[in-house]
């Protein structure tokens, strides 16, 4: 089993992203500066599910995350301590 930290990692800073983009106007006045300011209208069908799919992608990092710790509790060596596979 591979270690998930580096997918709840990239699952928490994709959703603080997408987060920071519906919920504040800075993609908007981006999109205006560079001339692509017709496309804000079109920003929810994109940026709704972003934020659905990288909350999703957390629950599933973070309950991954809960699985390989709890297997790596119970694999031990002979010597006691813990073996991380």
């Amino acid at each position: 089993m591979k270690n998930p930290k580096t997918l709840l990692q990239v699952s928490v800073i994709g959703t603080i992203l997408v987060a920071l983009c519906c919920f504040t106007p800075m993609l908007v006045i981006l999109l205006g500066t560079v001339g692509l300011a017709a496309l804000t209208g079109y920003l929810d069908y994109v940026l709704l599910p972003a934020l659905i799919f990288f909350v999703g992608l957390t629950v599933y990092a973070m309950w991954r995350k809960k699985q390989y710790d709890a297997h790596c509790k119970t694999s031990t060596d002979p010597s006691g301590s813990f073996r991380h596979e």
